[in-house]
């Protein structure tokens, strides 16, 4: 009779491991089919990805750039690995304009004293940009 009891336990163990493989092999189907539909929402939103945060950091206000403003160029400080085309793209992106031509500008960076002590002053890129007549870019809010 005892011997009847641990064969009764070892059929319920064995059952419960079968049990235990059919819900992992259901749940690596289940994972393996999230992932595809993961990767494809991923690829659809970097092919939607906007990059303009990643090329132009702000706009360089100055009495130059109020001036150079009225002839339709605005002037932007831009990341020092932005080039031309990735410059055109963003500011078309951002502000819904047409731009015309780019210049790019690499503004060095200046040695400063205050007393004995000596530092520098941060270099830094910045892009003048040229939108079609007839348009423009709002940068101050009245």
């Amino acid at each position: 009779m005892a011997l009847g009891i641990f064969k009764r336990k070892k059929e319920k163990v064995e059952k419960e491991k079968k049990e235990e493989k059919n819900e992992k092999e259901e749940k690596k189907v289940l994972s393996a089919k999230s992932k595809e539909k993961t990767k494809e929402k991923k690829e659809s939103i970097r092919k939607k990805e906007k990059l303009a945060w990643k090329v132009i950091k702000e706009p360089h206000i100055t009495e130059k750039a109020t001036l150079l403003a009225e002839r339709n160029e605005y002037v932007f400080k831009v990341y020092p690995s932005a080039n031309k085309p990735e410059i055109k793209k963003a500011i078309e992106e951002i502000y819904g304009v047409k731009v015309e031509k780019i210049r790019i500008i690499n503004v060095s960076r200046k040695k400063r004293r205050r007393g004995r002590v000596e530092g520098w002053r941060k270099g830094y890129k910045k892009a003048i940009v040229k939108v079609k007549e007839g348009q423009a870019i709002e940068i101050l809010p009245r």
